[in-house]
């Protein structure tokens, strides 16, 4: 029999498309449980901040709203720098960077990109040195603030971050929440006014690699996973965050999310059948040459996607730990145990494109179950972020927690493993990986 749990619900609920009554509605019963404004109206001061921060139980316990003002008022951003593609406000009180668009500009964005990438780029492998490592941080949703602390902070230690905001306002805020939560060195989180629609970055945000002459550009691909949500922000996202950094960017008219590629950066990809999903009129010799238009590389390996799961991603079937490894689920006496093991089996006799088979590592997969009888959730370990001699491993307070990071540890030894509780994030959909997008070095 099929769990039922009744946990938070990381979706923006109240956006969805349905007539205006029932919208209007949908409003007044989630409004106790969202901060259903919170990016169109960010708190104006310290005093209202802290005001969000008290409403939402995210001070420490024992902390007022009082104490928490001040600890507001006095956290200090610190000043980056725009380059000249972008405006800097001159009387920003936290020093946020600013990309050269607002709110309201957002779309015209696609006609201001900088030049296009010409050639198919090379995916560089997670365990390649990484420049910084892009999050959307979700104001919308209080109880995921503690999983970005976690992984803001494991991050920042081996990278820079870029945490993209609705609005300037919220820089100050969340400087201030990092530092409760003892993170006193904030000096290489960027803080960049970038709104999206969602918190999913890995999917929607941009593929960047390497050209023909080994310099970083990127794709961006069609993001429209959910007709039933707004997503302009998001599919735009992309092309936003090239202005600002100034790489070159390919727009990619392809529905296709990040998520559903693993690269071992030396020709072969690894993604889901979802692509069938999404084309079904499409052969698989024409998907890979679709693909071969943006992304280089010399061999595909399409894996069985899981089933009642939204995405269909092959992040939440397996993991490449380098690029003769790989980790997979374990059945856990679900509709997709056959899945699982025809991906195991898959994996094990296919070779890369190196010509080097695999070493098939099985972790565990905790059971499945139903978030208010109608959200299917699957909780994968296989949904990590590798970068710079970290993995940040996602556990959901499980059974099956503890030996997913002995496995990791004992298949990644050069690596720190840590933990990163994604039990909110899951009911969402993903965890660490979803929720990360990784932007390699400048030289490859």
């Amino acid at each position: 029999m099929t769990a039922v749990r009744f946990d938070y619900i990381p979706y923006p609920l109240w956006r969805r498309k349905m007539p205006a009554p029932v919208q209007s509605l949908a409003r007044t019963l989630l409004r106790p449980f969202y901060p259903l404004d919170a990016e169109a109206q960010p708190p104006s001061d310290a005093e209202a901040m802290a005001a969000y921060l008290a409403r939402w139980h995210l001070l420490p316990k024992g902390m007022t709203q009082g104490e928490a003002a001040h600890y507001v008022e006095v956290t200090d951003v610190g000043t980056t720098h725009a380059s000249s593609e972008q405006n800097t406000r001159n009387d920003d009180p936290v020093g946020t960077r600013h990309a050269s668009f607002v709110l309201s500009e957002l779309s015209s964005v696609l006609s201001a990109t900088p030049s296009p990438a010409a050639s198919p780029i090379r995916l560089p492998a997670q365990w390649e040195p990484m420049e910084r490592i892009l999050l959307a941080f979700p104001v919308l949703y209080p109880p995921l603030w503690g999983v970005h602390a976690q992984m803001i902070a494991a991050i920042s230690a081996v990278a820079d971050v870029t945490v993209m905001l609705p609005s300037p306002e919220w820089a100050q805020g969340i400087a201030a929440f990092l530092r409760l939560r003892g993170m006193s060195d904030l000096s290489r989180i960027e803080w960049l006014i970038l709104p999206t629609n969602d918190i999913w970055i890995r999917d929607y945000g941009p593929f960047v690699g390497y050209d023909a002459e080994g310099r970083r550009a990127a794709v961006d691909a069609q993001y429209t996973p959910l007709g039933s949500y707004p997503q302009q922000r998001d599919d735009a996202a992309a092309q936003a965050w090239a202005l600002h950094a100034g790489i070159p960017i390919r727009r990619f008219e392809f529905a296709t999310e990040g998520g559903n590629y693993w690269s071992d950066g030396v020709g072969t990809l690894l993604v889901s059948d979802e692509m069938f999903v999404r084309y079904p009129g499409m052969s698989r010799s024409e998907i890979e040459q679709k693909l071969r238009e943006v992304f280089a590389f010399d061999k595909l390996i399409m894996l069985p996607r899981l089933l009642m799961e939204e995405t269909g991603h092959v992040d939440l079937v397996c993991k490449l730990v380098d690029a003769e490894t790989v980790l997979v689920n374990t059945p856990n006496g679900s509709l997709n145990d056959d899945r699982l093991r025809a991906a195991a089996a898959l994996l094990r006799r296919e070779t890369n494109a190196q010509g080097r088979h695999y070493r098939v590592v099985e972790l565990p997969f905790p059971p499945f179950y139903r978030n208010w009888w109608v959200y299917p959730v699957w909780r994968t370990y296989t949904n990590s972020l590798t970068v710079n001699g970290r993995v940040l491993v996602p556990i959901f307070g499980a059974g099956e927690d503890q030996r997913a990071l002995d496995i990791y540890r004992e298949t990644m030894p050069k690596h720190e493993v840590i933990a990163i509780d994604c039990g909110a994030s899951a009911n969402g959909g993903g965890a660490v990986h979803c929720l990360t997008k990784e932007i390699p070095t400048l030289g490859r």
